[in-house]
């Protein structure tokens, strides 16, 4: 038995900040919940992201709701990629069964059922607020690492991208893109002009772009390209002094992995480039929830995955944190997975060689302990209960504690059809970004230039003295579109400074 004095001595000593924190649990020692010690993290540490892992059935998903609870209550908005389709519950109040009193009576802890601020979102055409970026803002080197496209290819996108920045020619979504491609291949004054002074794209080279554009598009992408913009800042809101939880519907990511790394890239990459520093300030600005995160990595190239340890590393900075949802901590890749501070380890099962290697993987990733043979206990822990460590307000990492979880206030259970239509009807935020705008862009000035030529090309019943044509760029710059091109200047030069992370930015 080990010693219960010393233990809550120590725990409690570990786990009390001096600053502002949440609670998720009580400790337990030798089987029992020892109510004198509670389990929390400080506001401060969030930011420096985490993991929960665990079997499935283990209780992954109602600790992950209980997180998001609890940073509401602080007022931290967070967004929560859903992709199994089971957390839209916390938008309704919970309710009070014999388990939960159970629960409740051990930890003493008072339990309030209660319903959270909740806005849906979606790329894939489902009910919320429809998430779009242009192409332009994912810019040459993000879209193309998107592609998986080769150095050459590469260049040629760049090369793109400044021609049409250069000409005024807004990238909006996918069709822009491939007719500007067409243009500068096919038709022989766009060929010349690219030619003279970019330089000249192989046919070979413009096929493969193309079928990866194609592929992408068989994904949905089309749906994600396009105005109006999403704007990262309205994540950040508060409704009665709770922060937003901001639920993104994801179901169909298994069949669409390459559609959902773009946009999590995207979103990334544009927080990055919006929020202001942060430092280590005493809260976080906003959360990310990513679940069922090996779905991601078992689908990402290199070059993704690269770029998503790096953006992990980096967005910190801006007072956001990152939390992956998986199965076991190897799903996850050894870079990233040593930039997560906070680790919570729900019941892993040993049935085969493979299995108890990942558990003895999982143990050695935690600090060690007197009071428990972690080896043995992780793979009998019961449902709502885990392994945790988290950092302190020095970043240090806490000591391990086997923790009674607590349970949701919110709905453990899917809103139904008829609450989602009242929760998306009566939002905002979905009708500010419902309808799609349908501005002049690459695609209607190129093919409306393409159609002049055509004509003009007709032979004439009397020669007629011709006025010289306006060029492309004088058109496009007397034209509404035309006037946005000045900010591409100031684009410009972002890209310049972020170059080294491949990262786009907003106009």
């Amino acid at each position: 038995m080990a010693d219960k004095t010393k233990f809550i001595q120590e725990l409690s000593t570990k786990y009390t900040p001096k600053g502002d924190f949440i609670t998720i649990g009580k400790a337990m020692l030798d089987g029992e919940v020892v109510t004198e010690v509670d389990v929390t993290i400080p506001l401060k540490t969030i930011n420096r992201h985490g993991l929960i892992a665990g079997a499935t059935g283990t209780g992954k998903t109602k600790t992950l709701q209980v997180f998001a609870e609890q940073l509401s209550h602080k007022g931290i908005p967070s967004l929560v990629l859903d992709i199994k389709g089971d957390f839209s519950g916390i938008a309704k109040p919970g309710a009070e069964n014999a388990i939960i009193s159970e629960r409740y009576t051990k930890t003493k802890l008072p339990y309030e059922p209660q319903a959270f601020p909740v806005e849906l979102m979606s790329i894939s055409g489902e009910k919320g607020v429809k998430l779009r970026a242009t192409v332009t803002e994912f810019g040459p080197i993000l879209l193309s690492k998107i592609l998986d496209l080769n150095d050459t290819q590469q260049s040629i996108i760049s090369i793109v991208f400044k021609y049409c920045d250069d000409k005024g020619l807004p990238l909006i979504d996918l069709d822009d893109l491939k007719k500007v491609l067409q243009y500068v291949t096919d038709n022989a004054q766009g060929k010349a002009d690219l030619a003279n002074n970019y330089g000249s794209i192989a046919p070979a080279s413009l096929g493969a772009i193309l079928r990866s554009i194609v592929a992408l598009e068989q994904e949905g992408a089309a749906q994600l390209f396009g105005e109006p913009s999403f704007d990262v800042t309205d994540l950040l809101k508060q409704r009665d002094g709770k922060g937003v939880v901001n639920i993104l519907r994801v179901a169909n990511i298994q069949s669409k992995p390459q559609l959902f790394s773009t946009f999590m890239l995207s979103l990334f990459a544009e927080i990055y480039m919006t929020f202001p520093e942060e430092g280590d300030a005493g809260k976080p600005k906003l959360v990310l929830f990513i679940d069922e995160a090996h779905l991601i990595f078992n689908e990402a190239s290199k070059t993704l995955l690269n770029q998503i340890e790096t953006m992990v590393k980096l967005i910190r900075s801006k007072g956001v944190g990152i939390y992956f949802i998986t199965q076991i901590p190897g799903d996850v890749p050894e870079n990233v997975l040593s930039q997560l501070g906070l680790k919570i380890q729900h019941a892993l099962r040993g049935f085969t060689a493979k299995d108890r290697k990942e558990i003895s993987k999982a143990v050695e990733n935690y600090p060690t302990t007197e009071y428990y043979k972690a080896n043995e206990l992780i793979q009998n822990l019961g449902i709502g209960e885990a392994f945790f460590t988290a950092l302190d307000e020095k970043g240090i990492p806490t000591p391990l504690v086997h923790t009674y979880l607590i349970s949701p206030e919110s709905r453990m259970d899917v809103l139904s059809d008829a609450e989602v239509e009242d929760l998306t009807s009566s939002s905002a935020m979905v009708e500010k970004y419902e309808q799609p705008m349908n501005k002049d862009s690459a695609y209607e000035m190129l093919t409306n230039r393409m159609e002049q030529a055509v004509q003009n090309a007709e032979p004439a019943a009397k020669p007629k003295p011709v006025k010289e044509e306006p060029g492309i760029f004088e058109n496009v710059m007397k034209s509404r579109a035309g006037r946005t091109f000045t900010t591409t200047l100031a684009r410009e030069g972002a890209k310049f400074v972020l170059g080294m992370f491949g990262l786009g930015r907003r106009k």
